[in-house]
């Protein structure tokens, strides 16, 4: 069975992790007077539900590539973290979630890589890895945006990133591999 094929049976669970992407990206703008607090805790229920996701389709596929549990292991530990100290500064808010973004582009971006078949969605895949790279750095290199530029840049990532995985999990359903 090749790649594509278990990546195929999945394309769900991506799917939801885009549609959970989008429902909180809506609420930040939605809600953009939330305290900061109170998006630690949204930040943390989105982290853990795209984490669980991330490795019950890594579980779906034995013997493959770690990135994929890597990347949802990451996600759960953000998640945990944030809802274990909520109270922390919004500086150690903004790294949490800036590490947590570059991990995931990261594992998000080796996992391209393992797609040993062309396909179409490949780029989508690299697109939202770059997307959560370039989200983490730009966080790291101004901390100091004040909390409502910062909830309105997070709710337009999780929006951005959540479009694509609902376009990636379709896309992979319907997905052939092309001839080279």
């Amino acid at each position: 069975m090749t790649e594509l094929t278990t990546r195929k049976r999945d394309w769900w669970l991506i799917a939801i992790r885009g549609i959970a992407a989008i429902l909180f990206g809506l609420a930040a703008f939605v809600w953009p007077g939330l305290t900061l607090e109170l998006l630690v805790l949204l930040f943390a229920i989105y982290v853990l539900v795209d984490g669980v996701l991330s490795i019950a389709a890594f579980l779906r596929r034995p013997g493959q590539s770690p990135s994929m549990l890597v990347g949802g292991i990451v996600s759960i530990v953000a998640g945990v973290v944030a809802i274990i100290f909520p109270g922390l500064a919004a500086l150690s808010v903004v790294i949490l979630i800036a590490a947590w973004a570059i991990l995931t582009g990261v594992a998000e971006i080796l996992l391209t890589f393992r797609l040993h078949e062309r396909v179409t969605v490949e780029l989508l895949w690299g697109l939202a890895g770059l997307a959560s790279i370039v989200f983490g750095i730009a966080l790291i290199v101004f901390p100091a945006a004040g909390a409502l530029a910062l909830i309105w840049f997070i709710g337009a990532y999780a929006l951005f990133i959540g479009v694509l995985l609902v376009i990636l999990g379709f896309s992979l359903r319907a997905a052939t591999p092309m001839r080279i």
